[in-house]
């Protein structure tokens, strides 16, 4: 039998020391890392189309039965209420005690049938949550394709086209206007003789498109897009700008779940392999595994919750919404103070921890401390470079007394003492001065992404 995160926590000690000093090698996302350049491919979604290849990195949990949407209901923060077919929303799960398990793409694909998209930690909790408890619901997991079985292809394919041609590019694929769609629900169209399923989405304020179907059609489909878009410059995006789209739209793709503690937490454990428990970066250091929970207002995610029906934590998360919460903002950091950061590996002595491009996460979890005054204000959470504005910039949760925009605060950058996860070296900490910005950072995202 594999190592059940339960035995794995007994194994080192406790939650914290695992997490911080996991030995699984830096995640990544499974497709060609660059086509031409990063740089420019960030820019593509700005000023053409992108394509971008999402049938890898994530895991689809498929979900069915008469009970499939009641475990939706009772697991998430959402409204289902007029959740029909053809529509899709952020899913957002908290624990018993009201704190954040995750978020992942729902799409609701056929009567009694769903497909949950996304980081492991909040699929897993679903997962669960429905095969112990009295549901009459099948699962079927399409693990991403680091997890799948060597050899076995994905499910579904999964293509995203955004930026300003994408509708263009769209309406000559499929020879006809494209029919108004709202945000988030899905649309059927015919590319190439092959059926393909759309859902209405955005990145970074910028029209766009996410396109599925099964597998073995994908390819297809994907060189129709490509003969197609020539005239609209269509651009190729690898792993690497793909990684960092989301500090654009400001989404924080992996906090850290509560799963750890808390009523039956225990169980949990015992049934979650140790594979999927993540790894713990950052400067923010704490035994107590509850320092680093956050709630869904700590991540922008209230106007995801709803208290219109009873569900897993929902007790907990009302006496959280009553109380001082935090505010997701954006953080631009200090141009002097990134370059002496980077000027160290060249100097004598010890360096600072190596600041990566485009994307500086170097854990699962990215968790590091921000100060204002020399006293703790918050946490920065993923952190990287965003060509189209020539900043870099990370995604934090803060007080709201420093959320203020032109707030001036510290970020410290690095371990210590240092983990022993692959990905850390040898290596100090160090103080960056950085800016509060509103989240997401440019105002056309703001104006024409967060408002849907």
């Amino acid at each position: 039998m594999p190592e059940s995160a339960a035995e794995a926590i007994a194994r080192t000690g406790s939650p914290v020391e695992l997490l911080r000093n996991a030995q699984a090698r830096p995640t990544i996302f499974p497709v060609t890392p660059e086509f031409t350049n990063w740089r420019s491919e960030q820019l593509s979604w700005r000023t053409s189309v992108a394509l971008l290849d999402q049938s890898h990195h994530m895991t689809d949990l498929f979900i069915s039965g008469p009970d499939a949407l009641r475990l939706l209901s009772d697991t998430g923060v959402n409204s289902f209420a007029n959740f029909g077919v053809d529509k899709a929303k952020q899913f957002v799960a908290v624990n018993h005690e009201g704190y954040l398990i995750g978020d992942a793409i729902l799409f609701h694909l056929e009567e009694e049938v769903f497909d949950l998209v996304g980081w492991f930690m909040v699929l897993d909790w679903v997962q669960y949550i429905g095969e112990t408890g009295d549901y009459d619901v099948t699962f079927e997991r399409d693990a991403n394709s680091l997890m799948r079985e060597p050899g076995v292809p994905p499910k579904l394919y999964r293509y995203e086209l955004q930026g300003p041609n994408a509708l263009a590019l769209m309406e000559k694929l499929t020879g006809a206007p494209v029919p108004a769609t709202k945000f988030f629900h899905m649309a059927t169209f015919t590319i190439d003789g092959l059926e393909v399923r759309s859902l209405r989405h955005g990145m970074a304020g910028q029209p766009g498109f996410e396109l599925f179907g099964p597998w073995d059609e994908g390819e297809q489909v994907r060189n129709a897009i490509i003969a197609a878009g020539e005239e609209f410059d269509l651009v190729l995006v690898g792993a690497k700008a793909y990684s960092s789209a989301n500090l654009e739209s400001a989404w924080v793709p992996s906090p850290l779940p509560a799963i750890f503690t808390g009523a039956g937490s225990a169980d949990y454990l015992q049934w979650l392999p140790a594979t999927r428990v993540g790894s713990l970066a950052g400067s923010f250091t704490s035994d107590d595994i509850e320092d680093y929970y956050l709630t869904p207002y700590d991540l922008g995610y209230g106007r995801s919750v709803a208290f219109d029906h009873d569900f897993i934590g929902r007790a907990a998360l009302e006496q959280h919404a009553a109380g001082e919460l935090r505010t997701k903002v954006t953080l631009v950091w200090d141009p002097e103070d990134l370059s002496a950061a980077q000027r160290t590996l060249y100097e004598p002595g010890t360096p600072a921890k190596y600041i990566d491009f485009p994307k500086a996460r170097y854990g699962v979890y990215q968790v590091d401390r921000v100060l204002a005054d020399g006293v703790d204000v918050g946490v920065s959470h993923d952190a990287g470079y965003i060509t189209g504005e020539q900043v870099f910039a990370s995604l934090a949760s803060l007080d709201a007394a420093h959320a203020e925009p032109g707030t001036e605060v510290v970020v410290v950058w690095g371990e210590e003492p240092n983990s022993t996860k692959p990905a850390v070296e040898p290596h100090r900490q160090i103080e960056i001065r950085a800016t509060v910005y509103p989240a997401p950072y440019s105002s056309f995202a703001r104006e024409n992404y967060r408002k849907n």
